[in-house]
């Protein structure tokens, strides 16, 4: 509960703000294979042997650390805005730093500040500018500050974090967020817009003579407070000003609607730290519901026991049953009397309707999956790393469109069991269909951002850039992985017959919609605990850097999706129907509207979202990632279905 959240006691702020404090964190991941294959066209230069953001900064003392801002984010609205959108100080020359496309893709904007920080020179009360404040500028912190917006600052590629106090029933503990408020409606006296507007800076820093010399950046954490400074001219100060800042002092917070100008100071305090620098995201990082995640595991593991004891019967028993009896000598009286999948050995293999969309529906899940697989290889490996804003994105996006081999080899294998004709057409929707229905979701929420006038609208050289790595690579790889996959023959048991066989009547419980809602829930169930988590990471932004966890659920959801799959397909060609080509995909892709269905109940009950854009973005984005999974998992039920199906047909004997 949000209301359990309590500031630390020297933080000048209401209770209101402090409750607040308990939904904002950020997740920054990134990979670093992606950067190395592609820096040179969308991320920052290479220069020996560390890339930018991993090699440590040493600092002489007395040297310039620079701190640089980020944009404003809102987990109200999801429309993040640029950090001088609000009368904020601005230096001389405001200038942008080198971005990569996964920062262009979710709307990051760094840039400068005029913030004066040295190594190891402490200062208190420090002006940073007088700001008259219009009509225009006090509208502006108060749309701001009612949409909870969070400021976003970083010293040597680490985010300001602000600690608070959690009460968790067995007593307080320190927990941090990244950023802090813009500041707060002060409820207890009608609805006054506080404005934070003096900052207490605690850099901590770390050193060891033996390895290297001066000081690393291992800590930044800011307290933000809103005070009323005492402020007189002073022409030495590079400001103009000098002020005096009291904060345990009774004087009123600032409220913007009864100063015409705001004062923005800043105390910088150095504190030593024995943490390592390769250590000092771990206070972002820090797990607090490992107990939950084991939970879902074994809960998964269960699932995937159970399901794994079904399938082994199916096998062991029944099938090994089956097979025994098909291949004995029978009698004409007994081969009248043979009932079972045997009968349908002529049809199993029939080309099912819309073949070319099931064979492309395949192809695009195993171009997913490759592209999950090899992403979560990275991670386990360690080649992910948080100081790179925007990297996992930019990975992933890179991944997916080398995978497009992937989804043109296993499309090719596919349709070349249906007949084979009109391969390169196959081949052109596999490249163009879900990637460009997914794309033009994405175009049309961009243009709802960018009516927001939001940092977050990615603009139209990123497009464009998109559209050069989807065309002039992906596609091109669709064809060759296709061309690679279509020669081979494929190998079937038995041939299919010429004339279809009649379908008998079948019970309720083995029809689609049964076989859907049923098969459906197991791999959302597997995935469920961890979903969550996702989720929060990306709407409440907050940390996600449980990769280990996530590459164990999708070995679990991997054997789940194809245990379900196969035992359903069993049960439907028992009963002597052989349409289960379609019906193996959707038994695992139903899995997809558990998904969105979750996302709405999500948005109901952890959400604040009002505005129209916010939530056509968020149902935009729940859809894609439920598509996605559909896809996922679909195509290993219908691969896994295939493999299992060839198997018991080439065991048995047929006239």
């Amino acid at each position: 509960d949000d209301r359990g959240v309590l500031c630390s006691p020297n933080q000048r702020v209401a209770p209101r703000a402090c409750a607040m404090v308990g939904r904002r964190q950020r997740s920054r991941t990134s990979c670093l294979a992606s950067l190395l294959a592609v820096g040179a066209l969308v991320g920052p230069q290479v220069s020996g042997f560390y890339l930018p953001g991993v090699a440590p900064i040493q600092y002489l003392e007395g040297a310039k650390v620079d701190l640089k801002v980020n944009k404003l984010t809102s987990s109200k609205t999801q429309l993040p805005y640029g950090y001088y959108t609000l009368p904020y100080c601005q230096p001389k020359d405001v200038k942008e730093s080198v971005e990569n496309l996964g920062e262009l893709l979710v709307g990051d904007i760094i840039e400068n500040s005029p913030f004066e920080i040295s190594m190891l020179v402490n200062k208190s009360c420090e002006v940073l500018c007088v700001k008259k404040l219009t009509a225009a500028d006090r509208q502006k912190f108060r749309s701001k500050v009612e949409d909870e917006y969070v400021v976003n600052w970083m010293v040597d590629n680490l985010p300001a974090a602000t600690r608070y106090i959690w009460n968790t029933g067995n007593g307080a503990e320190q927990r941090y967020m990244s950023g802090f408020h813009v500041g707060f409606i002060d409820g207890e006296n009608s609805g006054r817009v506080i404005v934070s507007n003096h900052f207490k800076l605690m850099l901590q820093y770390h050193s060891n003579p033996d390895d290297y010399e001066g000081f690393r950046v291992v800590g930044f954490e800011v307290e933000p407070h809103s005070i009323v400074q005492a402020v007189r001219s002073d022409p030495s100060k590079e400001s103009g000003f000098t002020a005096f800042c009291d904060e345990a002092s009774a004087k009123p917070f600032f409220d913007v609607d009864q100063h015409e100008e705001v004062v923005f100071t800043y105390d910088v305090e150095w504190l030593p730290s024995e943490v390592r620098w390769a250590s000092r995201w771990d206070v972002y990082l820090k797990l607090s519901a490992g107990k939950i995640h084991w939970f879902s595991i074994l809960n998964s593991l269960v699932i995937m026991l159970f399901l794994s004891g079904m399938v082994a019967m199916i096998l062991m028993r029944t099938i090994y049953r089956d097979i025994t009896r098909y291949n004995e000598l029978a009698t004409a009286e007994e081969a009248a009397e043979e009932t079972g999948w045997k009968l349908v050995h002529g049809d199993v293999f029939r080309k099912p309707r819309f073949s070319k969309l099931l064979a492309v529906s395949v192809g695009s899940g195993m171009q997913i999956l490759g592209m999950s697989a090899v992403t979560l290889l990275f991670a386990l490996l360690g080649f992910l790393s948080p100081a790179h804003r925007g990297g996992l994105l930019q990975c992933m996006m890179l991944l997916f469109t080398f995978m497009g081999s992937f989804a043109g080899y296993a499309c090719a294998r596919f349709y070349r069991i249906f007949g084979g004709e009109g391969w390169r057409t196959a081949t052109l929707m596999v490249a163009f269909l879900y990637p460009g229905l997914m794309f033009g979701i994405f175009f049309m929420l961009n243009l709802l951002i960018w009516g927001a006038k939001s940092s977050g609208a990615v603009p139209f050289t990123t497009m464009f850039a998109l559209l050069l790595l989807w065309f002039g690579i992906s596609v091109p790889l669709a064809f060759l992985g296709s061309y690679f996959g279509i020669r081979k023959e494929v190998e079937l048991p038995v041939k299919i017959s010429q004339f279809p066989r009649n379908i008998p009547t079948q019970q309720w419980f083995v029809g689609p919609v049964f076989s859907g809602l049923v098969g459906g829930v197991l791999p959302f169930g597997a995935v469920f605990t961890e979903l969550s988590f996702i989720m929060s990471s990306l709407w409440q932004h907050q940390f996600y850097y449980l990769f280990g966890f996530l590459a164990l659920v999708l070995c679990i959801l991997l054997v789940t999706c194809a245990e379900i799959s196969i035992a359903l397909t069993y049960f439907q060609l028992a009963g002597e129907d052989y349409r289960w080509w379609w019906r193996s995909f959707f038994t695992c892709a139903s899995s997809g509207v558990y998904v969105f269905l979750y996302s709405i109940m999500y948005f109901n009950s952890r959400l604040h979202i009002e505005s129209f854009v916010s939530t056509a973005l968020y149902y935009g984005y729940m859809l894609l990632i439920s598509m996605v999974f559909a896809l996922l998992t679909g195509s290993i039920g219908t691969v896994s279905s295939f493999f299992f199906v060839r198997g018991i047909y080439g065991s048995i004997k047929v006239d």
